[in-house]
């Protein structure tokens, strides 16, 4: 088992940047692939992005490709969110997952934290 907890989240304005750091406690962080997911009001939890367990590889969601770039410091047992060029569309409650499966389907990942709010103004 593994417990997460996201943070870094705030109000930008639109263009502005914000980095989110996901601290995981437990066994075996460094082991397992892990997410990002973020869930607006009325709608469905996202995928945002993923990362493996070696930090060298990265997948993104179209709607953030180029903006948003994922990392992890295994040492420090944090994953990161670093968010560029924030959009309002960009306003969700982010979380970090363990991923389980072998899609980047919400269904695939569990150990979900709490969540960070941001919010972009526009």
């Amino acid at each position: 088992q593994v417990q997460l907890v996201e943070s870094g989240g705030g109000l930008v304005q639109a263009g502005g940047s914000l980095r989110l750091s996901c601290a995981a406690s437990g066994r075996s962080f460094s082991s397992y692939v892990m997410g990002w997911f973020r869930q607006a009001p009325g709608k469905e939890r996202e995928f945002v992005g993923v990362i493996n367990w070696t930090g060298d590889r990265s997948n993104y969601a179209d709607s953030v490709k180029g903006r948003f770039t994922i990392s992890r410091d295994n040492a420090k047992k944090t994953v990161y969110l670093q968010m560029n060029s924030l959009k309002p569309e960009d306003t969700a409650v982010y979380y970090c997952a363990v991923r389980r499966g072998s899609t980047y389907s919400s269904r695939d990942f569990d150990s979900w934290g709490p969540g960070t709010q941001v919010t972009v103004s526009s």
